[in-house]
């Protein structure tokens, strides 16, 4: 218990008399654990929204209206047959009417028509986005004597968007990861690099140390504790900044702005808990590490 109660006090008294590195390493903390509490919500919605998209992605087939039902039932079957096909949706001639009503600024445009033109169309949809492509080569083979391989399909749409589209978000993800892995990388190095500085500074009393007889761990520990130090101050302040701009930004325009209310995976609560934890962890282990060298003598 006393050696516990020097440690500490040894780890405060060089928190006081080295204040300058304390307060850069303190500093560095903030901005790094503020960068990631920016950029992990954003991850988040970006990647909830794209797979909202790629969730909506889908093959449509138009059925030739003199079709019977015993016919439709039967290319339902074959549909769902087909690898990766999650779910296969019937879409009748006055379900589309409907969904084109809904869609076009004066649905009164289509009280002029004498009858209902849209076909009735069997959706597809594939357990992964990435898998569209294959079904659609089953179901209409590409090439000039292409055919389906059911005779009731007349036709097939929806091609080319779903595929820009399952392109465009799979890219994002990719771009997306890299970049948070990058900032993630980044701010452990910023970190290390701010308390290599300060031990740095105190490397003369950490041979002296050595040279009369302290064993690594008993140099360590003190350092490892102004790390926690370090990592809680840094944290509960960029915690406190998130939290105003939460409160002061994010929740105000959530409402109006529906890519603020995209889905959560990670509550704030859980959010702030993860931070705080991180920050921590990293400068304890960042002072550690970096003590290592010092050790040599």
């Amino acid at each position: 218990m006393t050696r516990i109660v020097f440690f500490f006090r040894e780890a405060f008294r060089a928190l006081r008399r080295n204040g300058a590195p304390t307060l850069a390493a303190i500093v560095t903390t903030v901005i790094t654990v503020v960068l990631l509490g920016v950029l992990v919500p954003v991850f988040q919605t970006a990647q909830g929204k794209s797979e909202e998209i790629r969730g909506e992605l889908n093959a449509q087939y138009a059925v030739y209206d003199d079709a019977t039902k015993a016919e439709r039932q039967e290319l339902r079957q074959e549909l769902a047959a087909i690898p990766h096909v999650e779910k296969v949706v019937f879409v009748s001639k006055a379900e589309a009417i409907e969904r084109l009503r809904g869609q076009i600024s004066d649905p009164t445009i289509l009280e002029q028509l004498n009858n209902n033109p849209l076909p009735a169309s069997f959706e597809v949809y594939a357990d992964d986005a990435a898998n569209l492509v294959g079904i659609r080569n089953t179901v209409y083979p590409r090439g000039p004597k292409g055919k389906p391989f059911n005779p009731i399909v007349s036709s097939e749409f929806g091609d080319d968007s779903a595929q820009t589209i399952e392109q465009v978000t799979g890219a994002l993800k990719v771009v997306l990861t890299v970049i948070t892995a990058l900032l993630v990388l980044a701010s452990l190095m910023l970190v290390g690099n701010t308390i290599r500085l300060s031990i740095f500074t105190r490397r003369r009393e950490i041979e002296v140390m050595r040279l009369v007889g302290a064993t690594r761990w008993f140099i360590r520990w003190p350092f490892m504790i102004e790390g926690v130090v370090v990592g809680f101050a840094g944290g509960l302040v960029a915690i406190l900044i998130l939290w105003l701009g939460k409160i002061t930004v994010v929740d105000p325009l959530s409402d109006r702005i529906n890519l603020l209310a995209a889905q959560d995976n990670v509550g704030f609560p859980a959010l702030v808990v993860i931070l705080f934890a991180a920050s921590i962890l990293v400068s304890m282990i960042g002072s550690g590490i970096t003590l290592r060298r010092f050790l040599k003598v």
